[in-house]
């Protein structure tokens, strides 16, 4: 029963490490995502999706 307990044990500890390797991933793509975007909308780039600036 040992053997059978250390290898769940062991799947539980590599499927945790990926799942927080994932989390820790995403973070950061959003972080530098935010900042590109940032940068994008200081230099002046707008989105394509927004409404033409009305002249009233």
């Amino acid at each position: 029963m040992s053997g059978h307990l250390a290898f769940v044990v062991a799947s539980y500890a590599v499927t945790s490490l990926a799942m927080v390797g994932l989390v820790i991933w995403v973070i950061a793509d959003a972080r530098a995502r935010r900042r590109e975007l940032a940068e994008l909308e200081r230099s002046g780039a707008g989105r394509r999706n927004a409404p033409a600036p009305t002249t009233s």
